[in-house]
């Protein structure tokens, strides 16, 4: 691991321990474990906090890319799996796989 310029002063005259990094100059301390990624929270059209293997049902109807098919408002999809990306929710409804936006399901 490569030594740090201090976050308070910006010198790069830093100390090493065996939990924290401190600076030499200045005297500030800071732990040297990398800040926790943020959680990423998925919510639903209404507000509600979305979970790997809840139900959800669609609020409107949605055409399918690449064909002339529809979903229908109320279609059900049960023990969904939420992934990284514009659309959040891999799902299948109907034994299609399909990868929804939250912002068109609700929480059943």
């Amino acid at each position: 691991m490569t030594k740090p310029v201090c976050p308070a002063c910006t010198l790069e005259d830093v100390l090493s321990h065996s939990d924290h990094w401190e600076c030499a100059t200045c005297g500030h301390e800071w732990p040297k474990e990398a800040p926790a990624e943020p959680v990423r929270v998925v919510k639903d059209a209404h507000g509600n906090v979305l979970a790997d293997g809840d139900s959800v049902a669609l609020i409107k109807d949605l055409k399918l890319g690449g064909s002339s098919q529809v979903l229908k408002q109320g279609s059900k999809a049960k023990s969904i799996r939420l992934v990284d990306g514009d659309h959040e929710i891999d799902c299948k409804i109907d034994g299609v796989s399909l990868a929804l936006k939250a912002c068109f399901v609700k929480k059943v």
